[in-house]
């Protein structure tokens, strides 16, 4: 499944964004059975799990964006939403967002396929 992020673009220092993921039309009807999750990749680094949120609504966050970042879904809408706030240069790079599989935070893998992420940028 290839989930779309959308949402990225040019911030200053301290400011907000909020990036949205949205499941494909063949992937709705399943969608809120689904835990999710965001991830960010700047270049020459792996990719890095930055949030989770459960069906239920559980969250679970990196120590890196703890405090600063928010995941929150809408199953009406299928989709998963991602508060950037407090935003620093450090955060410039490309999110994604994905399905996740496994029982805990340490054992959470993305599923296979990853769709088309979207850019933010920080300016200092």
């Amino acid at each position: 499944v290839q989930l779309q992020a959308s949402g990225g673009g040019l911030v200053q220092a301290g400011g907000s964004l909020r990036l949205s993921c949205a499941a494909p039309r063949t992937f709705t009807s399943v969608f809120w059975n689904y835990r999710i999750g965001w991830y960010r990749q700047a270049p020459v680094k792996q990719r890095e799990l930055l949030a989770a949120i459960s069906s239920g609504g559980t969250t679970n966050y990196a120590d890196s964006v703890k405090g600063r970042f928010t995941i929150s879904r809408d199953n009406s809408k299928k989709t998963v939403y991602l508060q950037l706030n407090s935003l620093k240069p450090e955060d410039t790079t490309v999110y994604y967002c994905n399905v996740l599989h496994g029982s805990n935070w340490d054992e959470y893998r993305a599923d296979g396929s990853w769709g088309q992420g979207t850019l933010v940028t920080v300016s200092s």
